[in-house]
């Protein structure tokens, strides 16, 4: 450790540190408009000048780069560096009088009107300040060398190469990050033909997918990743006091035995641009539903504020219900919680806004406990509730009073009129639907799946947490859309199914099943093929098929399909079933 006194204040800190950060340990304030803890420090713009005292000897430094040694005594307030800072700071305000940093900074050096006029003077808000934080981030942290330093003196600038866009430029925000004045600005395209999903906001590679997830850990979006790309930054590992960052992990599959599997797949959300008439993915501001649950999150793109694309908050918000649902084109069946999350946000935007909030319903399904009254407390805070089904969503692009606004054409069945509400964002409450990899999860499990395409249950009020293959559970979406308290209790019922098998010990099979006769068998394995739950395995050295008693459910199917009637049900041969003719016939 070294010892040393700034101010008078007596300090020790390791080898190695700079004056700056020994000066923040005992809170002394040192000026600086070019460091960032980021990349090395190179003091460009020389106000963290300090006065360096060892012995008879005086030195004037910068504290941002300067090590600290034994014995030293800084001094960061002294006449002659007050003199050298007021001297530099008018000669930047001289520059860029209107860039907001700078002014601050000569507010609190106290700095008024500078004595000398530029010669190349920017006046500009963003004025770039030849800070040089960008080129350092691009070539120390990123390290894809794509910004840099042209000319000297006064006629310095930052540039491209060549002054042209660069491949090697990754686009990771990294300079517009660490950019003090703004000038150096993400620019979102305009998104239309594209999901506005990608536009509400930057996002960072390293996030927590879930916030309510257990555990809840951060994950690495390796294709966004600045290290996966150049190989550089790693400013996460850097900072992770526990060291869990690990960039050398790989995906791997893990092999484990079970006796019992519970299937909570989830669900997806129906992609409403494939209804065209509502203009998703084509016109601005409008969301689906997840989209505007992660705008209303406080950790979501907006912080938690309902704005439109262009950073203004709406005078009107329609919230359509049922897209794709009840709709014998895209999903039949009623996804069961758009009607109350579509009325959850109406309350939400009427809390955090003074937009006008229209619903635009078919039928409103309030079904749970405590609905009916939310329902009722939404019409009391004046939302207007329409009945009647969006015939489609245009922009108005003429001139005149709802010029850029959005229009939702529709009929007021209780009113019998056609209306065209004029707002400025539209919410689409898309249909819940069955898993992409639906199917291939059914073929792995051997399970089933119904209609509309979720996972079909034993019994659908009997038993709706278990599948006709032993062992083998759902709960949540994955059997059909609900709600989160159905999905709660289903989800209890499950772990107790399976917890009750654990704690027997052994598990009691029906004893409907099937049986093969070795001696009939001729090993054609047609049966092989047609067992729905995989039952029947073909034994090499004997040359015929044997059912498994534990995987069979007694269905049937092989019995029927056997060309040599070597299969017969347990309990059902073709002998029992004649005795018993033969003692019925008797009486």
């Amino acid at each position: 450790m070294i010892t040393l006194k700034i101010d008078g204040i007596e300090v020790q800190v390791p080898e190695e540190t700079t004056v700056l950060k020994a000066a923040e340990k005992v809170g002394v304030w040192i000026p600086t408009m070019c460091h960032n803890d980021l990349f090395e420090p190179y003091a460009v713009c020389r106000l963290c000048s300090v006065e360096v005292v060892r012995g008879k000897r005086s030195r004037v430094v910068t504290a941002c780069n300067y090590p600290v040694s034994e014995g030293i005594e800084v001094l960061t307030d002294s006449e002659n560096i007050r003199w050298i800072r007021k001297f530099l700071m008018e000669l930047i305000l001289s520059r860029w009088p209107n860039v907001k940093v700078v002014k601050e900074m000569a507010e609190k050096l106290n700095v008024g009107k500078p004595r000398y006029e530029s010669l190349e003077k920017d006046e500009a808000e963003d004025a770039c300040i030849l800070c040089g934080q960008c080129v350092n981030v691009c070539r120390e942290v990123v390290q894809a060398n794509v910004i840099g330093f042209s000319y000297r003196g006064i006629k310095r600038e930052v540039v491209l190469p060549l002054g042209e866009q660069s491949d090697k430029c990754i686009v990771c925000g990294a300079c517009a990050l660490v950019c003090p004045t703004g000038h150096i600005k993400m620019v979102i395209e305009d998104y239309k033909g594209k999901k506005p999903e990608f536009t509400l906001g930057p996002k960072t590679s390293i996030y927590v997918p879930t916030m309510q997830g257990i555990p809840r850990v951060p994950v690495i979006d390796a294709e966004s990743c600045i290290h996966f790309k150049t190989g550089g930054c790693e400013v996460c590992a850097k900072v992770c006091e526990p060291h869990a960052v690990n960039y050398d992990m790989k995906d791997e599959i893990v092999e484990i035995d079970v006796g019992q599997i519970l299937l909570s797949t989830g669900y997806d959300i129906f992609d409403a641009s494939k209804m065209t008439q509502f203009g998703y993915g084509r016109l601005n501001d409008v969301y689906s539903s997840l989209e505007f649950e992660m705008m209303l999150s406080s950790m979501g793109p907006t912080s938690g504020k309902v704005l439109t694309k262009d950073g203004k908050e709406p005078r009107s918000i329609g919230i359509v219900h049922c897209v794709g649902s009840r709709d014998t084109n895209h999903h039949p069946y009623c996804s069961r919680v758009c009607c109350m999350y579509a009325l959850k946000f109406a309350h939400l935007v009427c809390d955090r806004t003074d937009a006008e909030i229209y619903q635009f319903y078919i039928d409103m399904r309030a079904f749970g406990k405590g609905y009916e009254e939310f329902y009722v407390r939404i019409l009391d805070e004046g939302v207007k509730v329409i009945r009647g089904k969006v015939a489609e969503v245009s922009e108005v692009t003429s001139s005149g009073e709802y010029k850029n606004q959005l229009i939702i054409r529709c009929e007021d069945t209780l009113a019998g009129k056609i209306l065209e509400v004029p707002v400025d964002m539209v919410i689409l409450c898309n249909a819940i639907e069955p898993r992409k990899d639906i199917d291939a999860v059914r073929r792995l499990f051997s399970i089933s799946k119904s209609p509309d395409g979720f996972f079909l249950e034993r019994h659908p009020k009997l038993d709706p947490t278990s599948t006709m293959s032993d062992g083998i559970y759902i709960a949540g979406c994955a059997q059909g859309p609900k709600d989160i308290p159905d999905t709660v209790a289903q989800a209890s019922s499950a772990a107790a199914r399976i917890l009750s098998y654990i704690s027997k010990g052994e598990v009691e099979i029906d004893p409907v099943r099937a049986w093969i006769d070795d001696k009939y068998c001729a090993g054609c394995r047609i049966c092989n093929n047609l067992c729905p739950y995989t039952a029947i395995d073909f034994i090499e050295e004997k040359k015929i098929s044997q059912i498994n008693d534990v995987l069979c459910k007694g269905c049937g199917t092989c019995v029927a399909a056997c060309p040599a009637s070597a299969i017969t049900g347990k309990g059902f041969s073709d002998a029992q079933i004649v005795a018993e003719l033969e003692g019925l016939l008797a009486i």
